[in-house]
């Protein structure tokens, strides 16, 4: 029986008193048994939460009772167990990290693309597709066609942008995220570039994989999502995907069985890279794991960043 809702959101709105927003909106998760992370800045709201149908259904409607967020569109998808440990609900400069001052969706953003209308705009062939993910989010899956930046993160976008898109050359630009938001932000960008026709998926791929049949998808693979389930596919169910904890990396079932991974400790993409200092660490962190699950605990130690390794 599935008992958990997870609902993915964000929503950019000019947010002053973000601050003093985050007390109250911590309590009123903890009270309704949620668990996830809220971002809250001046720009707006991101985040992914999970509970009940009803701690969830409260939760949205507690959001969008502030009238600067009464249009929040959130999507939603299902899960057995809580994939969140803890609730955290953090006050950032970005809720979306770009790194470029004055790029603000609230002011100027690209051309919002429906699901629907996603397939024909990508056909195009005038049109130019960015995957606007890391690169341990293509890896596992993205639309066919779409072109691969290699960044490790989106503060990184800009450079690729400057070094790989021309506003006299490329004029039509269509972007394309998890759930939205960073595409939307991407799009704000380049507009102010210079680029006139930019596009951005609505919704995100989560919202295509949900609402597109797979027999009429251009999405290959699975999409990454930040959560203990890992990845998902068509229809939003759970992914063959699992995780390196050590490095963060999404792992495919042949990965996970390849010799240089060791659960909690190493996969085939770090296993090199870790000091003696790192490794040390993880192996304690994975003993951790293993007494606690003996005492029928929850263990809630802090997950090793993607990206952080020496």
């Amino acid at each position: 029986m599935t008992n958990f809702v997870v609902a993915a959101l964000y929503k950019f709105a000019k947010l002053p008193d973000c601050q003093s927003l985050q007390p109250g909106l911590l309590d009123f998760c903890l009270s309704h048994d949620i668990k996830g992370t809220l971002l809250l800045a001046l720009e707006g709201l991101n985040g992914t939460v999970a509970g009940s149908r009803e701690g969830i259904d409260a939760l949205i409607a507690l959001l969008k009772s502030d009238f600067r967020l009464a249009d929040l569109e959130h999507k939603e998808s299902f899960a057995d167990t809580n994939p969140f440990y803890r609730m955290k609900v953090k006050i950032k400069r970005e809720i979306v990290t770009l790194g470029v001052p004055g790029i603000d969706p609230n002011e100027m953003v690209g051309t919002y693309v429906a699901p629907e209308d996603w397939n024909a705009l990508i056909t195009d062939p005038e049109v130019v597709l960015v995957d606007t993910r890391n690169d341990y989010e293509v890896d596992i899956g993205t639309f066919r066609g779409a072109l691969d930046p290699h960044t490790a993160s989106f503060r990184q976008f800009p450079d690729y942008v400057a070094k790989n898109l021309d506003p006299r050359k490329h004029k039509k630009v269509a972007m394309f995220c998890t759930g939205g938001i960073r595409c939307e932000k991407a799009s704000a960008y380049l507009m102010r570039q210079g680029f006139d026709e930019v596009y951005h998926l609505q919704g995100g791929i989560l919202k295509y994989l949900e609402t597109i049949p797979q027999e009429d998808s251009l999405w290959q693979g699975e999409c990454f999502v930040f959560d203990q389930r890992v990845a998902v596919r068509h229809g939003l169910e759970v992914g063959d995907h699992g995780q390196c904890h050590a490095c963060r990396h999404p792992l495919s079932p042949d990965e996970m069985h390849a010799a240089q991974y060791v659960a909690g400790i190493s996969c085939p993409y770090c296993h090199d890279k870790l000091s003696a200092e790192k490794r040390a660490g993880v192996i304690e962190r994975q003993k951790q794991m293993a007494l606690a699950r003996e005492r029928g605990e929850q263990h809630l130690g802090k997950m090793v960043e993607k990206k952080k390794l020496p």
